[in-house]
């Protein structure tokens, strides 16, 4: 050491010798200005004279001076001595390196996230100004005794210029783009692939070097090593470390892989960005101990809705609707704090909490294109993407592994079956699991999976998967386990409503409440109740519920306008819910046209008819505007105002269009569409489902409906009296032009077949597909149209040739703005092919929100 105690620095006065490098010595000095102690790095004078060291120590002190983060060392100023040598100011830390922790051994996973998450933040602020640390090691990582992290020594720093879109600008010079050939800068066992090559090193290189530092605190032993410093440098760009499962048996998987992903030798495979780096280490936060344990989750500070300003915002931030309902239980509703996380124009299919509680794993279909996975948090801005298309997020276990369904084409229902595979929480290809995989959900301890399958028409449930614990020709959605893993509550349909259903690990079902339809389903973390979210068919709009798992009283959470899903409920209390707003449109096209017309109406025309010459459509709205019991309007197709029919819904227009098959309170009634009074149309013990007329007969019905407890069947039914007459089991279906012969899907193995009307064995169609349905039977009985029931839009509809089973393709249906479309059916199609109308449903907004303080 060459200053003695006592020794003035300009202002500054030595107080002491700190330590010593290869850039220089460090020393406790005062600042009498500020009343503060400093640390002052000096280089020598001996070696001042050597430009190259003098220009990379000053290098050092403007590259951190331009930074100002927490985690990066401060300076204060810059300065040269008396005689001639340069010094640097910064902070003065109170301490250890990262070096002399590691020296008692590897760090807990929860400490080293903790450490990592602090030194990529770091990273991120000095990337974002164009400075490569190019030396980071755990020598240059300092651990303060309040336990933050800071960075030093960016004397191998090199400074790029960044690009004038990719942030603030920096006012340091740009130094030489790259290392000189050949040339080596870093530090052995802690240098990049392209540092040992002697190849440009970007910010890349760093992130390379973040994951030795992550791999050692969680391992305690060097990734890369040798016996000497070639052997070490030849293991950096050949080998790959040993797996860390080796080291600690308590590592998440999901860390393992953020290690190895930092490791790439490719830097184009690595993170791409610190920031990306530090996002996904905030979402591993919460699953860095053993994934049999649960992490301990500090509660989150309740923010209230207070002052109208506040209230007004989250109105404007979602499009001025006012969604927040009201609070039956609980406390006001100025008690809740909600958090918007998406933004785009699409519909979310899906969305889990990560194991930390705050980051989001969704999936959507935004703007139109396919599906994919995307990470979100609260204010956090845009969401990042998986790029995995055509997938819906179905659940995330404690380990960070995330469940997805993966579909074969562009679907965005809910409820189609697919591929069940596994991705890592922090990216990367799907692992294949199960196929004809509906939902499916992690049991609590991450070990065991809950399945819903479809298969041969019908829908099982099986806990854990290969065990049968439930099955129904119905749907069976919304599997959610018990906390203690014991139990599986879940949605079971029936014919005309949906059964919320307990059901332990022996089978045992218990049914605790209902629901029209469209439940999802969660476990609150206590078990003393299960919560889920229903439409409210009464008062329009939805709620939010809680039943107890003994089938107790139920009890309301929230209501609302608006559609609510809940998603899921994590062990802070947080909801993650999805808003959404729908309209279902109705398309038609005549021969004339040149392109589709717009009929609708009001928010939501479940089912049409056209008359036979095309003119008039028959709308049955039963959305908010049709009111509770459904609303009939007659519309023209050349776009005049619609007229109000009658209540209920519409079923079919006769052929000529002077009158209407109508369900009114379970009852079929004909209404005439001009001057009239309706009449009812009596059908024994069917319960209506649809009806019309035979083709040339003012008499003759075909009913589409069930009797008691039975599957929905084809009746025939004569107005001049007599019961119905089942003729075909199923449910979609058409008349042939003579009348003989009807075209019907058998539901339970979701394939269509022709029936004879007067009976007989049914025969199958040539050239017909599963999952086809019938829309129309051409006038000369040659062709049949029909579609796949469950493509996702666009909706392919075919001619199938009945002497042959030859296809063709006729339309491709779909609006040309398919943001947030979700389905495309009811299909009615002239037997002449002139005339056709369709609806489609789609999300007019779809988005997530975490709300706090909901009990």
């Amino acid at each position: 050491m060459t200053l003695a105690t006592g020794t003035k620095l300009g202002p500054y006065e030595i107080l002491g010798p700190i330590g010593a490098g290869g850039m220089g010595e460090v020393y406790k000095a005062r600042d009498p200005r500020f009343q503060r102690d400093v640390a002052i790095k000096v280089l020598p004078a001996s070696l001042a004279s050597d430009g190259d060291r003098l220009r990379r120590f000053e290098q050092e002190a403007r590259a951190a001076g331009a930074l100002n983060h927490p985690n990066i060392l401060a300076v204060h100023d810059l300065g040269t001595g008396e005689d001639g040598a340069p010094y640097v100011v910064a902070e003065l830390l109170e301490g250890e390196t990262l070096r002399s922790r590691l020296s008692g051994g590897p760090l807990t996973p929860r400490r080293a996230i903790d450490y990592a998450l602090q030194i990529a933040q770091g990273l991120s602020a000095a990337h974002d100004k164009g400075i490569v640390h190019r030396d980071l090691k755990p020598e240059n990582l300092f651990l303060t005794e309040d336990g933050r992290v800071k960075i030093l020594d960016f004397g191998l720093a090199k400074l790029v210029e960044p690009e004038s879109s990719a942030g603030q600008q920096t006012s340091i010079p740009t130094a030489s783009p790259g290392t000189e050939p050949g040339v080596v800068m870093g530090t052995v066992g802690y240098m990049s692939p392209e540092q040992v090559k002697g190849q440009t090193a970007d910010h890349r290189s760093d992130i390379f070097s973040f994951g030795t530092i992550l791999y050692e605190m969680l391992s305690g032993r060097r990734a890369f090593r040798g016996d000497s410093a070639v052997e070490t440098m030849s293991a950096i760009l050949k080998e790959d470390p040993p797996d860390l499962s080796a080291t600690n048996r308590n590592l998440a998987p999901a860390l393992d892989r953020l290690v190895r992903h930092c490791l790439e030798k490719n830097p184009a495979q690595r993170f791409q960005s610190a920031r990306d780096l530090a996002y996904d280490l905030e979402a591993l936060s919460g699953v860095s101990g053993t994934p049999s344990a649960l992490p301990a989750i500090a509660p989150k500070s309740r923010r209230p809705l207070w002052l109208g300003l506040a209230v007004a915002a989250l109105a404007a931030a979602i499009a001025g609707t006012y969604w927040l309902g009201s609070r039956r239980s609980g406390g006001a509703q100025a008690d809740l704090a909600i958090h918007r996380l998406t933004f785009r124009r699409g519909i979310v299919l899906g969305g889990r909490f990560a194991p930390d509680r705050k980051t989001v794993v969704y999936s959507a279909a935004w703007e139109g294109q396919p599906s994919d996975v995307f990470l979100a948090r609260p204010g956090g801005g845009e969401s990042k993407s998986f790029g995995i298309p055509n997938s819906r997020v179905l659940s995330v276990s404690r380990s960070g592994s995330v469940a997805v369904n993966l579909r074969k084409e562009a679907a965005v229902r809910w409820y189609i079956k697919g591929t069940l595979a596994e991705i890592p929480l922090l990216g990367g290809s799907p692992r294949p699991i199960l196929e004809d995989v509906v939902d499916a959900v992690w049991s609590p301890d991450g070990k065991e999976l809950a399945i819903v399958r479809e298969t041969a028409g019908k829908h099982v449930l099986e806990y854990p998967a290969g065990k049968r614990l439930d099955e129904t020709p119905f749907l069976i959605d919304s599997p959610a386990i018990s906390p203690d893993g014991r139990s599986v509550a879940y949605a079971r349909s029936g014919l005309d409503k949906e059964e919320i259903v307990v059901c332990d690990r022996a089978g045992q079902k218990k049914t605790i409440a209902d629901s029209p339809y469209d439940a999802s389903i969660v476990w609150h973390p206590s078990a003393r109740e299960i919560w889920y979210s229903a439409p409210r068919l009464e008062a329009g709009g939805s709620a939010l519920y809680a039943a107890t798992p003994s089938g107790g009283a139920r009890r309301t959470l929230w209501t609302s306008p608006d559609l609510l899903t809940l998603l899921d409920l994590a062990s802070d209390g947080s909801v993650l819910v999805e808003r959404r707003a729908v309209r279902r449109s109705v398309y038609f096209r005549g021969p004339d046209q040149p392109e589709e017309r717009d009929l609708s109406w009001l928010d939501w025309g479940l089912r049409f008819s056209l008359s036979d010459d095309g003119s008039t459509l028959l709308i049955a709205e039963m959305g908010v505007g049709g009111g509770q019991k459904g609303a009939v309007f007659l519309r023209r197709t050349d776009g005049s105002a619609a007229i109000r029919l009658a209540e209920g819904t519409g079923m079919s227009l006769s052929p000529d269009g002077r009158l209407a098959f109508v369900v009114l309170e379970g009852k079929l009634r004909l209404h005439p569409t001009g001057a009239g009074q309706p009449r009812d149309i009596p059908t024994g013990d069917v319960q209506p489902i649809d009806a019309e007329f035979f083709p040339g007969s003012d008499r003759r019905v075909r009913l589409v409906g069930h009797q008691p407890g039975q599957p929905i069947r084809n009746w025939a039914l004569d107005l001049g009296g007599g019961k119905p007459r089942p003729i075909a089991d199923g449910s979609q279906g058409a008349i042939s032009p003579d009348g003989k012969l009807i075209a019907v899907r058998v539901d339970r193995e979701d394939k269509s077949y022709i029936f004879s009307v007067e009976g007989g064995d049914r025969r199958e169609i040539p050239g017909a597909h599963v999952g086809e349905i019938v829309h129309q039977w051409s006038d000369d009985g040659r062709w049949l149209y029909v579609s796949n029931r469950l493509e996702p839009p666009p909706r392919h509809v075919h001619r199938l040739e009945l002497a042959t089973g030859q296809r063709e393709l006729w339309k491709t249906l779909a609006p040309s703005d398919r943001a947030g479309l979700f389905a495309v059916d009811f299909i009615r199609i002239s037997r002449d092919g002139r005339f056709y109308v369709y609806g489609a449903s789609r999300a007019v907004s779809s988005d997530l929100f975490v709300v706090e303080g909901l009990r």
